[in-house]
Order: structure tokens, then sequence, then C-alpha cells
């Protein structure tokens, strides 16, 4: 198998970007990328550390983000499972790209910039759910959003589609990984119950 080693090499085999690709870019959010991002409720987080990379999904019963300003977003870090991947590249790293999806609609916006962390409790405060606070909150400077080719959800039918029944569970993963110690029928029938009162 031959490998591709040099961007020279790369760019050789596709055409230049349609002029489209190259003119939505926007350094800071404009009025209307802010009012998309603000009617995301789900995102993909990808981060980059000294452990490797890292993506996370992100969602929130509303915006999953607040737009402090048209160069900052803030996001809650929710309750999860505590692995804390992404924000240990944070802390050690800070580069971040977000993927922001909106259901129905076959549009995603990219958004890569620099992230920190803060326990900030005035700002922990201010995304209070139930008096639950966030542990910490990131602070996302923007450096590029865009909007991204809708082709791949598209191709995929993502939105019109349930293929639940065809890969298997989280609770059979973990019986599977733990030889049956975690996981099981009951987890998967008990999550959303479960999850339910932790979900802030």
């Amino acid at each position: 198998m031959s490998t591709i080693t040099t961007v020279e090499a790369l760019r050789a085999l596709y055409p230049e970007p349609v002029p489209a690709a190259i003119v939505k870019v926007a350094r800071r959010l404009t009025p209307l990328y802010r009012k998309w991002i603000e009617g995301a409720r789900l995102c993909i987080m990808s981060t980059v550390g000294p452990q490797g990379v890292h993506g996370s999904p992100r969602g929130d019963d509303g915006p999953v983000v607040r737009v402090r300003d048209a160069g900052t977003l803030l996001m809650p870090d929710w309750r999860g499972n505590n692995r804390l991947d992404c924000l240990h590249d944070i802390v050690e790293e800070g580069r971040v790209a977000l993927l922001f999806l909106v259901p129905g609609s076959t549009t995603t916006v990219r958004v890569n910039g620099r992230a920190v962390l803060t326990d900030d409790e005035s700002l922990r405060e201010s995304f209070a759910r139930k008096s639950i606070r966030p542990a910490t909150v990131i602070v996302i400077e923007v450096a590029e959003v865009y909007t991204q080719c809708a082709k791949a959800l598209l191709r995929s039918g993502l939105w019109g589609r349930d293929d639940r029944d065809m890969v298997p569970t989280v609770g059979q993963i973990l019986a599977d990984m733990s030889d049956g110690e975690f996981g099981g029928p009951d987890y998967d029938r008990d999550y959303e119950a479960n999850a339910g009162p932790r979900m802030w």
C-alpha cells in the first residue's frame, strides 16, 4: 500500500477548493453563524493533547453553548463519566474543534479555536440547573467558524434512519468487556431512568 507523505502529493489528487468553501470562513461569529450555533443542542468537541486525540459529544436541552461575544463561546461541563479526556487536553494543550449539529438539518457548523477551563463561581452559578452547577466551564476563543458541506449527512441519511437494532447496545459491550461484571440487559433497560436525575 502506498502512502501519501507530502501536502504536494495530496493536493495533486484533488481539484482546488470551490470558492464557496473559502468565502464562508469567518474569524468571528457573524450574526447568522451566531443564530445557527444558538440553535444547536448538540456538538462534537474534539481535542488534542499529550495522550493523543479525543472526541466527546456535548448536549443540552437548550443551546449547547452560550455565546458570550463574537469571539467567545461558553460551554458548561455537565456530569459525565469523569474520564475527563477532553478536559485534560484543554488544560495541557488547549486546541479544540467543535462540530455543531441540528436535528433535521444536513448543515453542520464548525468552530476551531483554543479553550481554557474555569471554575469561576459566578460563571458556574449562571449555568445552574435544579441547583446543580457544572464543575467547570469551558471558555472557547473562536479562531474560525464555517459551515461544513452537507454531503456526508445526505449520503448517510442520518436524520431519516433508525438503525439501533443493527448495533450492539452499551449494556452488551460492557458485559463483554467486563466478563459480565457490568452491563447486560438491565443496564440498557434502566439507563434512561437512572440517568435522568444525573443529567445536570
